[in-house]
């Protein structure tokens, strides 16, 4: 009986030590939950120049491309640039992007008129922002630090990015969007203003 008593004992403790460490691991890799998420997202200009994995830059496409859009066209593209030299372009050539001599990629949205709602570019500007929100959203998410800086409306701008990326002309690159790991410079701010709001009418 003693016996039986010492083999369950050792069979749990073997148990635990191979259940417990899988499941801190998964606590300590956890993505937080949404709200957590859009409160802590901040614009962040000050990366540690890591590199991004890949498999970090898929889920941020992923979510890119589960943003919502008027009956569902899907009218973009997004370009990834993880190549030093051409991130250097980009900062080179656009005046508010110069964090990215130290991110590690960069994620560009680019709104497709043809593909949108009866061909209009108001809904390809529209839906490929939505995209781009969850970009700065999943970035968060994964730890990472992401900002937008706009090409589109200036076109000097989205000149620029055409021709480090050949952008077609028909094709209207929105933003470039630094993707990196956080020095922990940047803080997120609170932005909630009541008298902002209107309850039933203005």
């Amino acid at each position: 009986m003693r016996g039986m008593r010492v083999v369950v004992i050792v069979m749990a403790l073997v148990i635990a030590s191979a259940v417990v460490p899988d499941c801190l691991a998964q606590k300590e890799g956890a993505v937080p939950d949404a709200i957590s998420v859009i409160h802590s997202r901040k614009s962040v200009r000050n990366f540690t120049g890591q590199s991004v994995e890949k498999e970090k830059l898929d889920k941020i496409l992923r979510a890119a491309m589960a943003a919502p859009t008027a009956v569902n066209k899907q009218p973009w593209s997004f370009v990834v640039v993880t190549e030093r030299k051409t991130l250097n372009t980009l900062r080179d050539g656009l005046p508010y992007a110069k964090m990215l001599g130290q991110a590690g990629a960069a994620i560009v949205v680019c709104a497709i008129p043809a593909r949108a709602y009866d061909g209009m570019v108001e809904f390809a500007i529209i839906d490929s922002s939505l995209a781009g929100e969850n970009i700065l959203l999943a970035a968060e998410a994964l730890g990472l630090g992401a900002t937008w800086t706009a090409a589109y409306p200036y076109k000097d701008r989205m000149d620029v990015v055409r021709r480090a990326l050949s952008v077609p002309e028909s094709v209207i690159p929105l933003n470039v969007i630094p993707i990196g790991y956080p020095t922990g410079a940047d803080k997120p701010k609170s932005k909630y203003k009541p008298e902002n709001i209107h309850w039933e009418k203005w």
